[in-house]
């Protein structure tokens, strides 16, 4: 048995090395990285509104960003589905409706509520991504004061688009 041990050794001595030679290539390698974003608005329920009193209620909403990192947008927010005759996008005439009475209310993108969140480029929220994790974003809501209407409940809705 060591002679056949000894013959097989011997066979692969006198062959050529399989490293005699080599090659090499560069294999690129690329990705494309494409911009992305989502949104999704919270509900905004205000408190409850007193028209004897007739004093203004405030209430917040939160929208829930993902973009990619470094993606600059826009987010606005539509007029809503009860915008009164005359609404524009830079004075946005929002309100809630119930049966034929309606609530004037309005939305802004700051807690002092003095810059109205309208419907454009121009009237949008500026939203530059720092990561791609979600991020919250507020939206700051109030019914204006002294409305004349009968009890029940009020509803709207708003289209919150996010453009990248």
């Amino acid at each position: 048995m060591k002679t056949l041990g000894v013959a097989v050794v011997a066979c692969f001595a006198g062959m050529p090395s399989a490293d005699a030679g080599s090659a090499s290539s560069n294999m690129n390698v690329s990705a494309t990285v494409v911009s992305s974003c989502s949104i999704s608005a919270g509900a905004l329920a205000f408190p409850n509104y007193d028209t004897v009193t007739g004093a203004q209620v405030d209430g917040t909403a939160t929208l829930s960003v993902s973009c990619s990192k470094g993606a600059i947008t826009s987010i606005t927010l539509g007029q809503g589905s009860n915008a009164a005759a005359g609404s524009t996008d830079l004075l946005p005439a929002r309100r809630m409706k119930n049966g034929t009475d309606f609530l004037s209310y309005a939305l802004f993108s700051d807690p002092t509520r003095l810059v109205t969140w309208g419907n454009t480029l121009l009237t949008g929220l500026a939203y530059i991504s720092t990561t791609s994790a979600p991020t919250n974003i507020s939206v700051y809501g109030r019914v204006n004061a002294l409305q004349d209407v009968p009890s029940g409940t009020y509803t709207d809705v708003v289209v919150a688009t996010i453009s990248f």
